[in-house]
């Protein structure tokens, strides 16, 4: 998982398990998220500190959701991961100490820190359980259209 795409990539997990109905190990959300079983333990084992998984041992264990869809919004994932730094300007002058550089570094750290604030809201506004109804919508359409076609989800490994 890059970083860029972790917040995707982790609610990309959270759904697969959520659609799955019973435990995931690592190796098989890692083939989902196409990246290696010890990054998916590290983003679990955060995801678990959090509250939202738990792991269960033993043969036909793994990883499990430990709350409700409804209970979980994006913004709470997101802090759980990590927040994603977005190429902020910190206001600092280059090496030269150039005046209009200074400006221009205010105005965009003005300006990042109300886009990063309007995503926080939306991200709060939308819950796991509002990701999987549009799953769920996206897939009936898709067999309406396609009867006798594999599902999209049957590409990964789940």
């Amino acid at each position: 998982m890059k970083s860029k795409g972790r917040l995707s990539a982790v609610l990309h997990a959270l759904l697969h398990m959520a659609h799955r109905r019973g435990p995931m190990t690592s190796d098989e959300l890692a083939a989902c998220l196409r990246t290696h079983p010890v990054v998916v333990r590290r983003t679990m084992a955060g995801l678990r500190e959090a509250g939202f998984v738990v792991s269960e041992r033993g043969h036909g264990g793994g990883w499990v959701l430990a709350r409700d869809l409804a209970s979980v919004t994006l913004l709470d994932v997101q802090m759980a991961v990590g927040a994603e730094e977005a190429p902020a300007g910190d206001g600092s002058p280059h090496a030269d100490g150039c005046v209009i550089e200074q400006s221009v570094q205010r105005a965009l750290a003005g300006s990042l820190r109300e886009a990063e604030a309007l995503l926080a809201k939306r991200l709060g506004e939308v819950t796991l359980a509002d990701l999987s109804a549009d799953f769920n919508g996206a897939m009936a359409a898709h067999a309406a259209h396609h009867p006798n076609a594999l599902p999209p989800e049957a590409s990964h490994a789940a």
